[in-house]
């Protein structure tokens, strides 16, 4: 069943490859939707995929890419919007 999850990361996610990474992994794994920086800091992700593919997308963005700094991972369920596509948004 497909689900679509909003996701924040925090910590040292910006300057490090984050977006690229995390476009790359959910390329990787299926999942459909798009990543962008946040002026906060944060790193913000909706993504679209079956419950596995979302559970290793999270268990993925709890590390990230070798020089980021995670320090929270947080996320919350919306509603499906049938994403095309995984895309970095600017």
């Amino acid at each position: 069943m497909l689900k679509h999850y909003n996701i924040t990361i925090q910590g040292k996610v910006q300057g490090v490859w984050y977006r690229k990474s995390t476009q790359d992994q959910a390329l990787e794994i299926g999942i459909k939707g798009f990543v962008k920086n946040r002026s906060n800091g944060s790193v913000y992700i909706e993504a679209e995929g079956n419950e596995d593919q979302l559970k290793s997308l999270l268990e993925w963005c709890a590390q990230g890419p070798q020089f980021a700094v995670v320090e929270d991972v947080s996320f919350t369920e919306g509603g499906i919007l049938s994403f095309e596509k995984f895309e970095i948004m600017y």
